[in-house]
């Protein structure tokens, strides 16, 4: 993290208790280094993969992951650059690469709560795939801060966020002294406008290895390099097609998705999303060498009230149903069992204590150290 100009000068890893109350916080949290809101699950499945039928008890890094699907493919290179190591463990060294990657994040997903409900028989297409395949055990660990939009850049890149250059959801520049905001909907088709530029994604590595391919990025803001990508639409001044509503909204739990606010919204962004999806794998044409879909319902439904709740195994079934969706769509595509599939989460999410509240604002100022406090823990001083 601090390899970067505009790092803070203190990063402050939170109590996971903490669900910063008087600041618009909710039951579910993460942004710390504590294991439970670090460990993402990480599935692998299909052509290329190591078929165990099982998760194996294993962890890895969410860096770990974009040289992992370049390796999968055969591209015979490395990224241009990366933190991130090869998950051999996951890979059939003696399979042919897979014509087609697709990768799935469920964002905020808590490993356990994910991977319990696969083994009780809950999630039947995520059980298909890790039928088909192996995952590890003891997730993929996110790299620091814990939030969305750092490590879904690093998922893309395989570099830590202090490499590649989306340090946190806001954080300050020093060099132009203004604050940086990318974990808004205002800013997040722009926000790989801070990506350094010395770091490749995947969609560009795979360009560069297959020349002619095609890649798209669904509800993805590291979109860079993709051919296709939802963001692009947007900063293009494109419209999207708009999702049904609420009553009308298929895969979705009704005693959820009506009164709650934020799950109707998310469900509706998933449901976008999927439609996109089920466009590209059937809608004719180059199929994608890479493509990679994420959907927004978990991270809104497990921050709601915390991982164990019902909300946030309703949007678990409700995710399961989509992706059963697009997969029913790569088989009719024909390709089936020249596609590997990948799924994976940005960050876990911890329950906290609604009895744990307050604001150290005053303490720091208390202090009389003039500072800047970026999203609740990157601290720089002398500003």
């Amino acid at each position: 993290m601090f390899d970067h100009p505009a790092a803070p000068d203190i990063v402050c890893l939170h109590t996971p208790a903490h669900n910063w109350e008087d600041q618009g916080g909710e039951r579910g949290e993460h942004g710390s280094l504590g294991i439970v809101q670090v460990r993402a699950p990480f599935i692998m499945s299909g052509a290329g993969v190591r078929r165990e039928g099982a998760l194996l008890p294993l962890a890895g890094r969410l860096v770990d992951v974009a040289p992992t699907v370049l390796e999968l493919l055969g591209a015979g290179t490395s990224l241009a650059r990366q933190d991130g190591r090869v998950l051999t463990e996951l890979l059939d060294p003696d399979a042919e690469p897979p014509e087609h990657v697709i990768g799935f994040l469920w964002d905020g997903t808590n490993a356990n709560v994910l991977y319990d409900m696969v083994a009780a028989g809950e999630v039947p297409h995520l059980a298909r795939l890790l039928e088909a395949g192996t995952g590890l055990g003891h997730g993929a660990m996110a790299s620091l801060p814990s939030v969305t939009l750092a490590n879904h850049t690093t998922i893309q890149t395989g570099v830590h966020p202090g490499h590649h250059g989306i340090l946190h959801n806001a954080w300050y520049d020093r060099a132009t002294g203004e604050q940086v905001v990318t974990n808004s909907p205002a800013t997040w088709p722009w926000s790989m406008q801070t990506l350094d530029p010395g770091v490749e994604t995947l969609h560009q590595a795979v360009h560069r290895a297959f020349p002619g391919s095609r890649t798209v990025a669904i509800n993805e803001p590291c979109d860079t390099g993709a051919d296709e990508s939802t963001f692009d639409v947007i900063r293009s001044g494109g419209r999207l097609a708009r999702a049904p509503k609420a009553d009308e909204l298929p895969f979705a739990t009704e005693r959820f998705v009506r009164p709650e606010k934020s799950y109707e919204v998310s469900s509706r962004i998933d449901h976008t999303g999927m439609a996109q999806a089920l466009d590209v794998w059937e809608g004719g044409g180059l199929l994608p060498r890479y493509c990679f879909v994420n959907f927004t319902l978990t991270d809104a439904a497990f921050h709601h009230s915390g991982p164990y709740a019902e909300i946030a195994r309703a949007s678990i079934h409700d995710s399961d149903a989509r992706l059963g969706q697009i997969l029913a769509a790569v088989e009719r595509a024909g390709v089936w069992d020249r596609t590997a599939f990948f799924l994976v989460a940005d960050h876990g999410m911890e329950d906290s204590n609604p009895e744990v509240t307050g604001d150290w604002g005053p303490a720091l100022a208390a202090t009389g150290i003039p500072y800047r406090d970026e999203a609740y823990g990157f601290i720089y001083i002398d500003v």
